[in-house]
């Protein structure tokens, strides 16, 4: 049924939440894990005390360790496992990376770094549910209670 499962991070708790609910869907399939970052492009910085370059350098650092961390998880796990960065609109680089590998699953976290709950599923999951060919599973936070 799955012979290739992305899931996306953005370092959030539920992200971690969807990459290990990916690996686990991922090994019980014997399927492959690609796993993307992508670091929102819209982003701008118009004061002159905040060098962008820096940010975009330290941006790339969180997320490397991020793909790290899940890419050892996957290794305990016995599944193999491809990671990318991408710089740009964050649903539409997950879309483009499922349609680029053919993915056969997407794998993705209900909240995102974001405070506001309605702000990421308004955006990046609406869109990438709404845009994908392909089916996308919705990770919820673990404490259901909120």
């Amino acid at each position: 049924m799955y012979d290739a499962i992305l899931v996306a991070t953005d370092g959030s708790e539920t992200a971690a939440e969807a990459a290990e609910h990916a690996i686990e869907l991922a090994r019980r399939v014997d399927a492959t894990l690609d796993v993307i970052a992508v670091l929102e492009s819209r982003t701008e910085y118009d004061n002159a005390i905040v060098d962008p370059a820096e940010v975009d350098r330290r941006r790339r650092e969180r997320a490397g360790e991020t793909l790290e961390a899940i890419a050892e998880s996957a290794a305990d796990a016995d599944v193999p496992i491809e990671t990318e960065i991408r710089t740009g609109v964050p649903s539409e680089e997950i879309v483009a990376y499922a349609d680029e590998r053919d993915v056969d699953a997407i794998v993705i976290g209900a909240r995102g770094r974001s405070s506001l709950r309605g702000a990421l599923l308004g955006s990046t999951v609406d869109r990438v549910v709404r845009t994908a060919a392909r089916p996308v599973l919705v990770v919820g936070e673990a404490d259901r209670g909120r």
